[in-house]
């Protein structure tokens, strides 16, 4: 379970530079309800040598099924990818745990956002799923529920920006599955970027979760 404070410093990551990842594991009540097919792709990227990683991320697609999920969440847009960052870590670091703190509720699930397209300028939505509503308000935090239902999700592990590898590898697999979109994608993030210590975790030790509802 995600608590008041883990959510702060989840954001003060973000300020202070670090990739979009997020601050401790999973509960087992997050995880999905049944697996019933996975692959692992390590998907090879063009070497480039004066690329900032050479080293492919690991793509692992599972066809499953996710849980019903209660999210906060805000809109926010970024005129360049660096920007990002600096933007989450308002939300996820200021507006979420306000409205978190002023109604009393609990996370139950890792920060997530939904990115409309993958190039500048960058339009999202970022929350973080609570046990139930609120009744006060805070301006610009909005709700929705996700439906228990069908879905494709890759596990990345890698340098987040290398994500657009890992939305690669799950679209062709989709297509080569005959599967469907049912709604936007969107993204978890699993893995604390700092360790115990103060220090970046290795990037390719990050899991980020790239999950396609399903028809």
């Amino acid at each position: 379970m995600y608590n008041y404070s883990k959510i702060i410093f989840f954001g003060s990551c973000l300020l202070a530079g670090i990739s979009i990842q997020s601050c401790s594991n999973q509960s087992d009540k997050d995880k999905p309800l049944k697996d019933s097919l996975t692959t692992t792709i390590r998907k090879e990227t063009k070497k480039d040598p004066d690329a900032k990683y050479q080293r492919p991320p690991i793509v692992n697609i599972v066809d499953t099924v996710t849980p019903r999920s209660l999210i906060i969440f805000m809109k926010d847009s970024a005129a360049t990818y660096d920007r990002i960052s600096l933007k989450l870590g308002k939300i996820y670091g200021s507006k979420l745990p306000e409205y978190i703190k002023k109604n009393k509720l609990k996370t139950v699930g890792a920060p997530m956002a939904w990115y409309k397209k993958q190039k500048a300028p960058y339009f999202f939505e970022a929350g973080i799923p609570i046990n139930k509503k609120g009744i006060k308000s805070v301006t610009g935090v909005q709700i929705r529920e996700l439906t228990a239902g069908k879905a494709v999700i890759a596990h990345f592990y890698g340098p987040y920006e290398l994500l657009p590898v890992g939305y690669d590898a799950i679209k062709e697999w989709m297509k080569d599955n005959k599967k469907t979109p049912a709604a936007a994608a969107y993204e978890i993030y699993l893995t604390d970027p700092i360790d115990k210590n103060g220090k970046p975790v290795d990037p390719y030790k990050i899991q980020t979760d790239i999950i396609f509802p399903i028809k």
